[in-house]
């Protein structure tokens, strides 16, 4: 299958061609993609947003394309799930290095000892006749108290993963494109589309 990616993010890129590449697909982006302005009501809701902007463009450009869109976010226990879908727009301007110490330095403000976190992925796609459909999935994990290792990119240097003793920023790209939110999602919605069972439902 042959799919235009909702994003501008290189990273998020590569990632979801690395996965939906392992399901048979080919994801690409599209250069005249004009992102909207997302809200903070769910993820769900901007992935949609996004899948139906670029759905929207394609069209406009005479391009008849399924497409993906993509939000995601983590979610911190001890701060009542935030940043959680403002995560890209945490710390205003900040680089996501501002971002991930901003994150660390505000559970330790709070005072708790509670270092649960998750990382949350929707996904909606838009197929090229205009039908949709939409899965949210989750990975739960800890916030490491400093960052460890140089791979990912986002909220992936805090995120300690349990099973694997590492954070996402330690694990080698197909390592945590096996785990990761992300790739849960995606084999969810792969399921759907085959009429198989999946989470995320």
């Amino acid at each position: 299958m042959h799919v235009y990616a909702a994003t501008k993010n290189p990273g998020k890129l590569r990632e979801l061609q690395a996965i939906f590449g392992g399901l048979g697909w080919t994801l690409e982006a599209f250069d005249g993609y004009a992102e909207p302005s997302e809200g903070d009501a769910s993820y769900r809701d901007n992935a949609a947003l996004k899948a139906r902007a670029l759905f929207a463009q394609l069209r406009a450009a005479g391009i008849a394309r399924a497409v993906i869109g993509d939000d995601s976010g983590i979610e911190v226990a001890a701060l009542a799930g935030r940043p959680g879908v403002r995560s890209a727009r945490y710390g205003g301007d900040a680089t996501w290095a501002q971002r991930r110490r901003l994150l660390l330095d505000e559970l330790v403000a709070s005072g708790s000892a509670d270092r649960r976190a998750r990382f949350v992925c929707a996904l909606h796609f838009v197929a090229a006749d205009g039908s949709e459909l939409s899965v949210q999935e989750e990975l739960a994990g800890e916030l490491a108290s400093a960052e460890r290792g140089d791979g990912g990119f986002s909220y992936d240097a805090i995120f300690y993963y349990p099973p694997l003793a590492k954070t996402f920023g330690e694990l080698s790209s197909h390592e945590k494109n096996e785990v990761s939110h992300r790739a849960l999602a995606a084999r969810a919605l792969a399921a759907r589309l085959a009429g198989g069972p999946a989470r995320g439902m």
